[in-house]
């Protein structure tokens, strides 16, 4: 029997593209808001916020990052409020979830894993949503980072 998790999402993508090449994408705050579709207005640095507005039609809310570690072309990590939407709620006030990316070297290019752990603690009113939102919305950013690093 396979035990399911509602506390962390964990998806993976392989890509035919260098390890350098996809850790730039990941981690320049410029190219990152590129297949991410957010304007951020300055560089993932550790111990720092980078905040911005996500740009994608559909979601045109803020977007805080709190990068936590990069070890150059291998891990990164952030923390952030969930599909953090409403604009009248004051997310501040509750926990973050902790995002992880992990950068292996194959034959063929780079495996791309993300971790998103913590939804337990999001407040039960909108826990489940996010917990769906992310499962679904990093399937989607793993395919936008792939075109990216294959198209530039």
């Amino acid at each position: 029997m396979t035990a399911i998790s509602t506390d962390r999402v964990e998806k993976e993508i392989f890509v035919r593209a260098p390890r350098s090449r996809v850790w730039q994408a990941l981690t320049n705050y410029q190219e990152f808001g590129k297949w991410f579709n957010v304007e951020l207005e300055n560089p993932f640095v550790p111990g720092s916020t980078s905040k911005g507005r996500l740009t994608h039609p559909s979601h045109k809310h803020k977007i805080e990052i709190q990068v936590q570690r990069m070890e150059p072309e291998h891990f990164f990590s952030w923390r952030w409020h969930p599909y953090s939407v409403e604009p009248e709620r004051d997310y501040s006030v509750e926990p973050t979830t902790l995002v992880e990316f992990v950068l292996d070297e194959t034959p063929q290019g780079t495996r791309i894993k993300v971790t998103e752990s913590g939804f337990d603690q999001i407040p039960l009113d909108r826990r489940d949503l996010a917990f769906r939102m992310h499962t679904g919305g990093w399937v989607s950013q793993l395919e936008n980072v792939a075109r990216y690093v294959d198209a530039n």
